[in-house]
């Protein structure tokens, strides 16, 4: 092979790894830049309320038993009769609960960043199916109750907009800062006035509750039988936990979605009879939800687009090679090197436009830019503005590919692989005749 393709072709090459460097920075920029919008998602949140997580009802029955145990006097060994007293809690989980919500959702602002913030008006209802003597077989009477509460954890009270009240059959109780229950941490829960009788009892239960939030709202399914129901204008709703929705409709007005679960699918029980004995791991993660957060948000997509840097930078400069061998034009590194770092801020200006518009407009105003810049400095350097021409067409047609990868995730793999071979079958037709060898050799001149 002539030694000045070998020289251009390693000259070439070493410009692809250079303009590594500003590609690396700019993908590093988006790091900060999605740091940053993060930072500010949180400070908007502190001020207002976190991420809601809505865990209960639960009935919950404090008691303090005496506890009768033989032993052995040490001295004299006689046996003696040791009472002690001992303090715990009875946990009813309903037999059923209904969570019904309409969820709206709000941006809030602060510079160029915003966060989405949720209000969510929610009606709760159900019923405890309470045994006789709470349960307890033996030694009833050495157990003295207290008074009895229904708690509800509510991970950020900060969130609750209305004045609660609790309907118990045909009493309306109020509701009390704080769940009472360590192992449901925040919350609220209203003192019942409910005493251990010889007869089973059902208590029917219903309030209201308007909840505020960011990002997203979680509930936990504590009933033997949960169903819950959520309705949105949010058009983009990421279901996320332990169970996906029964049933779901989305649309660009909204979605609504409905969740359906028993104890056989929860196993809440004996979760929560794990958390009284110290270990509320399994308790904790039994939930789903709602995320109001973009799943695909502009720095996701530009970082998606910077991947593909290296390849598009690559199939630029080899349809800038092609020019140069079938026509026969020289082109000098440093107008590989331009061309390479108008490529490179492509990146830097959809960045910068996709913080103030939408991501389509961004890339449509950052292509085209490109585009026109790179398609006017071609058409000098092949010396003919019909060539230039062609090469900004097929330079639009991989933006417009590179589009069409960001777009279709499920089936990027396909299309980029389709797309390399592809334009490898054209280079190896546009030069399956020429002569490789004869690359930069002087043509051969004809007998006087």
């Amino acid at each position: 092979m002539n030694r000045n393709l070998l020289i251009k072709l390693g000259a070439i090459g070493a410009l692809i790894l250079l303009l590594m460097i500003p590609i690396l920075l700019i993908d590093g920029m988006i790091g900060e830049r999605q740091s940053l919008r993060d930072g500010v998602v949180q400070d908007i949140a502190r001020s207002s309320s976190y991420s809601q997580q809505f865990t209960g009802p639960l009935l919950v029955v404090p008691y303090r038993k005496t506890v009768r145990e033989w032993k052995t006097h040490q001295k004299t060994g006689q046996r003696y009769l040791e009472e002690s007293e001992e303090r715990g809690h009875l946990y009813f989980l309903p037999e059923r609960f209904a969570f019904n919500g309409q969820v709206s959702t709000e941006l809030r602002a602060r510079g160029i960043y915003q966060a989405r913030l949720y209000q969510s008006s929610n009606h709760i209802s159900g019923h405890f199916e309470v045994p006789a003597q709470y349960g307890i077989d033996e030694d009833f009477a050495d157990y003295r109750f207290e008074t009895a509460f229904l708690a509800v954890g509510i991970s950020d009270v900060r969130g609750i907009k209305n004045d609660l009240e609790l309907r118990l059959g045909e009493q309306t109780l109020g509701f009390q800062p704080g769940s009472g229950e360590p192992l449901l941490g925040a919350g609220v829960h209203a003192p019942l006035p409910l005493q251990a009788g010889s007869t089973a009892q059902q208590l029917d239960f219903a309030f209201d509750l308007e909840l505020q939030g960011t990002s997203q709202l979680d509930i936990t399914p504590v009933g033997r039988e949960s169903q819950v129901q959520l309705k949105s204008d949010w058009p983009h709703p990421s279901f996320v936990g332990e169970y996906l929705p029964s049933e779901r409709e989305i649309s660009a007005e909204g979605f609504s979605a409905r969740w359906q679960t028993s104890f056989f699918a929860t196993n809440l029980e004996q979760a929560l009879s794990d958390c009284a004995d110290g270990d509320c791991s399994a308790f904790n993660e039994r939930h789903f939800g709602v995320s109001f957060v973009n799943p695909v948000d502009q720095y996701l997509k530009s970082d998606r687009a910077i991947k593909y840097a290296l390849l598009f930078i690559t199939l630029t400069f080899a349809g800038f090679f092609l020019f140069e061998v079938l026509k026969r034009l020289a082109v000098h590194p440093v107008q590989y090197g331009l061309v390479g770092l108008s490529l490179a801020l492509f990146y830097l200006l959809l960045l910068s436009l996709a913080e103030h518009m939408s991501f389509e407009r961004a890339y449509a105003l950052a292509a085209s830019a490109c585009v026109l810049l790179i398609g006017f400095y071609v058409s000098h350097v092949l010396h003919s503005w019909l060539r230039g021409a062609g090469f900004t067409a097929g330079l639009a047609g991989l933006y417009g590919m590179l589009y069409a990868l960001l777009s279709a995730e499920d089936y990027a793999l396909l299309m980029g692989s389709l797309l390399v071979f592809g334009l490898l079958a054209s280079v190896m037709v546009l030069t399956r005749k020429l002569d490789w060898y004869g690359i930069g050799k002087p043509a051969a001149t004809s007998a006087i």
